[in-house]
């Protein structure tokens, strides 16, 4: 790995604040590759861990963790991160295979869907997100000599700055369905942020389109700062998560695009764990108690 790529780890990429949670995720999906029973793959990575002084020595294999899935952190956290992204890996992938030609990722991170799924050809990523962990990301992805499946476009702008100017600049364009991930994003938001870009993706997209988000239902987030997830994550690798979650109350976005004429369904990281057979299930003080993952369509006349 080149030791170029440290040079974008500012405060404006991955190495602080949620930028830092995006190589948490990664390193999640890392361990997630690697595992015999994996739900999800991704090669690239373990090599944003690595490439990243905040994280280098974090573990990429659940071999590398002492306790194995046992530990809070590197085995039930990351297997929800695993899940996560396995779901959404299927909700995209049911999305364009009924017509959508545009993927949107909002807050995209260190996303590598359009390196390691197989979308149709004429399909066009666009990956939303701030120019310094992009940057850092695409430093990464060139180091190893990663190439996409199909056309990316970056998207180098902040969501609290006019996301919507830069992303119809970069050619996308709102009478072509199109399929949105907001993975892991919302609960970092104000209320108010949320609902405009709920709204604002309402007004950008067509019928023969879906929307897929992560939100929480808990009225108080501080109920669960003793939690074994919360505290591991805190403690060991310098990440708390309820310093940097929102604390302001939640809008109700699902039932917003319900009323907006959307289809959406609502379910909880366990149904997931119980299709797959593997993942998370509830425990007591549970920081997953009230994690929720909607899937919105908007249907075709």
């Amino acid at each position: 790995m080149s030791g170029t790529a440290s040079q974008h780890t500012d405060v404006d990429g991955v190495n602080g604040g949620v930028g830092l949670t995006a190589l948490l995720v990664a390193a999640a999906r890392a361990i997630e590759t690697y595992r015999h029973d994996s739900l999800a793959q991704d090669v690239h990575a373990e090599h944003f861990v690595r490439a990243a002084p905040a994280c280098e020595h974090w573990p990429v294999r659940i071999e590398q963790v002492p306790d194995g899935d046992a530990d809070p952190l590197w085995g039930r956290f990351a297997r929800y991160f695993g899940l996560r992204t396995r779901t959404l890996d299927d909700f995209l992938l049911r999305s364009v295979g009924t017509g959508a030609r545009q993927v949107v990722l909002l807050g995209a991170g260190l996303d590598t869907r359009a390196f390691r799924l197989d979308l149709p050809s004429d399909c066009v990523v666009f990956e939303i997100d701030r120019a310094g962990v992009l940057a850092f990301k695409q430093q990464v992805l060139t180091d190893v000599s990663a190439a996409p499946k199909v056309t990316r476009v970056p998207v180098p702008v902040d969501l609290r700055a006019d996301w919507v100017g830069a992303l119809t600049t970069s050619g996308f364009d709102p009478a072509v369905p199109s399929v949105w991930l907001a993975e892991g994003l919302l609960f970092y938001l104000p209320g108010p942020a949320e609902t405009y870009l709920i709204n604002t993706v309402d007004r950008l997209t067509t019928a023969g389109s879906a929307l897929a988000f992560e939100a929480k239902l808990e009225k108080d987030l501080l109920a669960y700062r003793d939690s074994a997830i919360y505290t591991a994550t805190r403690e060991r690798i310098g990440i708390d998560l309820l310093h940097l979650f929102d604390k302001g109350p939640r809008p109700d976005s699902a039932g917003d695009l319900t009323a907006k004429g959307w289809s959406t369904a609502m379910h909880t990281p366990f149904d997931f764990t119980r299709l797959h057979g593997r993942g998370p299930l509830p425990e007591p003080n549970d920081a997953l108690e009230g994690n929720r993952w909607v899937f919105a369509h908007r249907p075709r006349p």
